[in-house]
């Protein structure tokens, strides 16, 4: 039965997915993301931080990528979860979770393989992770947030921060290694979906 007057508009699971998202965004320390992920996922973004803030000598633009992170991470959860990716969305974020899984991988490997890290390798993988992010949300998000994934995006992906993180004597080595270990645990507790 149609709706009449002005509830024709109206759409509850859209207002309430609204207000997550709104909610979530100004939520997004350290400790609440805790709350939305598991130990394993919070213990490497805390690690992440460690190198973002001794990297930049910057406390506050460490915090301020890594709540950028957070927020996007917790969004696309919540887009997920309510079902709001299209059949060719949902195409794109397994693509992005095999292309990411293999990032880690590589990760991995430049820390575990001396003489292994291909600096030109990495930028290129996160530029097309970047790009997957953006496609995957186009529809579902606002440009602050595709600002968001940007400003994430230019830290890490930055040239200069990945040669001091990989170099051989880099002052990043412990809090990396603690990173590669968290990614051999998640990659262990996830596998890719199939299509």
């Amino acid at each position: 039965m149609a709706e009449s007057g002005g509830d024709a508009g109206f759409n509850s699971k859209n207002v309430a997915l609204r207000a997550q998202k709104k909610v979530l965004s100004r939520m997004s320390t350290r400790k609440v993301a805790k709350s939305f992920m598991d130990d394993t996922t919070a213990d490497l973004m805390d690690n992440l931080y460690r190198i973002a803030r001794n990297h930049s000598g910057n406390k506050r633009e460490a915090e301020k990528v890594m709540k950028d992170a957070v927020k996007i991470v917790v969004k696309i959860g919540i887009l997920f979860r309510n079902e709001q990716f299209s059949q060719e969305e949902l195409r794109i974020a397994n693509d992005f979770v095999r292309r990411f899984r293999n990032l880690a991988m590589t990760v991995v490997s430049f820390y575990e393989v001396d003489f292994t890290y291909d600096k030109m390798f990495l930028l290129r993988s996160l530029a097309e992770c970047r790009e997957m992010l953006h496609r995957l949300v186009r529809n579902h998000l606002t440009e602050k947030s595709h600002g968001r994934i940007d400003h994430v995006f230019d830290f890490f992906g930055d040239g200069a921060f990945l040669d001091a993180v990989f170099q051989r004597e880099s002052p990043h080595r412990k809090q990396l290694g603690l990173i590669v270990k968290d990614l051999h645990t998640l990659m262990d507790e996830v596998e890719p979906a199939q299509t």
